[in-house]
């Protein structure tokens, strides 16, 4: 489903017992790959993909634990918990059986780890969002040009175990937007989500929610912890991330986001994220190789 990038012909190849970097275009294509490395006989695999901007998933979930590591691009991600943007740079970790749909914004360069419950075990229990370090980063782009029965006694062990370890001393980045279960203010959020410009007060939230605005205000806090419109800002800057990536200038993304200046939402921008919007931009270029997808199966999910 969704667009399909450009491939080249061949297939991986194997030299001195290490795997090519094989990038699989496309959700379909990826997802009958990312069914295939749930069995793998170790405790992690490692995955490259690419997908066009637009690519919309299907919801599904995976038996392994999950790492989505974004270098170009950005892939928003939604789960029943919650939303995520997953800029450059950054990676998101999903634990095991967590249902999720992924969409591209830009063209997306991505890294998947599938890692086996009992190895992720000291790892988050919860999704999270953080920042990729230059080591993580070297690790992981290490860890998609191992076999897939790699040598878990030798050095290829050795660079599973460090990445793991690296995984678990991340620390989380708020970026993201915690769904409420109670059915009227999850009705508000999916308005919002549907249009992040909307500027409307708290009264008129509270109408659409069908229940008063002291009770909307109390119940927010309650089951995202936070404030109502701390996470329309999350939702907001979320979308900034998506549409800035894309090329769209900082000044039109700040007025159709409801800014009074470009000015207000890059101190906005700032507070948050902690450089500014061009900086984030140059930040967030592309440093990788561009490696080209091999023939790939066709397939039914994605990432």
């Amino acid at each position: 489903m969704g667009h399909m990038l450009p491939q080249s012909p061949g297939r991986p190849r194997h030299e001195a017992g290490v795997q090519t970097v094989t990038c699989f275009a496309g959700f379909e294509a990826s997802g009958r790959r990312a069914d295939m490395l749930q069995n793998a006989g170790r405790p992690v695999a490692a995955m490259a993909a690419e997908y066009a901007s637009g690519t919309v998933g299907t919801r599904h979930s995976h038996r392994r634990a999950q790492l989505l590591h974004a270098l170009s691009g950005v892939m928003t991600v939604i789960t029943e918990a919650g939303s995520w943007a997953v800029p450059p740079q950054h990676a998101l970790w999903l634990p095991s059986g967590v249902i999720h749909q992924s969409r591209c914004w830009g063209d997306v360069q991505l890294r998947t780890l599938y890692v086996e419950p009992e190895a992720a075990a000291n790892l988050p229990r919860a999704c999270r969002l953080f920042e990729v370090s230059p080591l993580l980063r070297a690790l992981i782009n290490e860890a998609v040009t191992l076999p897939v029965e790699y040598d878990e006694h030798g050095r290829d062990g050795q660079v599973v175990a460090l990445m793991l370890a690296e995984i678990g001393r991340m620390p989380a980045l708020p970026l993201s937007a915690p769904m409420p279960r109670d059915r009227r203010l999850a009705r508000i959020c999916e308005a919002i989500l549907r249009d992040p410009s909307n500027d409307q007060d708290l009264e008129h939230w509270a109408r659409v929610g069908g229940l008063g605005r002291r009770t909307l205000t109390r119940l927010f806090r309650q089951e995202t912890d936070m404030s109502f419109a701390e996470w329309r800002q999350q939702v907001r800057l979320m979308e900034a991330l998506t549409r800035l990536t894309s090329g769209e200038p900082v000044t039109n993304v700040a007025l159709d986001l409801g800014y009074d200046s470009p000015s207000a939402f890059s101190a906005m921008f700032r507070r948050i994220m902690g450089i500014s919007p061009r900086e984030y931009l140059r930040w967030t270029e592309p440093s990788e190789p561009d490696f080209r997808a091999a023939e790939p199966p066709a397939g039914p999910r994605g990432a």
